[in-house]
């Protein structure tokens, strides 16, 4: 399974303006390797859209959001791509966007580049996205 990586932007002042357990997330797909610094959507070479990408990703529902002892869990719904009409660019990356405040949280990486052909799909699954200890 890919480890997330977060941001240093995230890290240093996201908590502080973000509301994580009512924000908007979606997951944005890039063949280009994120950088820690990076801290918004534009720092990031998202693939073209088109084919059933849309651009800016898609949306990442939060089915939970706990702190327990001093530990932070945010825990997202299925995420599922479609391709339909072609095939996706290829991607390697998979970066969580917060919406609400337009700030980069972290990304996945798949470890290697996947093109996403015609009809098929592509999942993030569901499961905890971070933990903050």
């Amino acid at each position: 399974m890919a480890t997330f990586q977060f941001f240093n932007a995230f890290k240093e002042a996201g908590v502080e303006d973000m509301n994580l357990g009512s924000d908007s997330f979606k997951w944005m797909l890039t063949n280009t390797a994120p950088s820690a610094a990076n801290s918004v959507p534009g720092d990031i070479t998202e693939i073209a859209a088109g084919n059933g990408y849309t651009a800016g990703g898609a949306a990442a529902a939060v089915t939970s959001s706990t702190q327990t002892g001093g530990t932070y869990s945010l825990v997202l719904d299925d995420t599922v791509f479609t391709a339909a009409g072609g095939s996706f660019a290829p991607f390697r990356y998979m970066v969580l966007v917060n919406t609400t405040v337009t700030k980069l949280v972290g990304w996945l990486d798949y470890g290697t580049a996947y093109t996403l052909t015609d009809t098929n799909t592509f999942t993030i699954p569901a499961g905890t996205a971070f933990t903050l200890a």
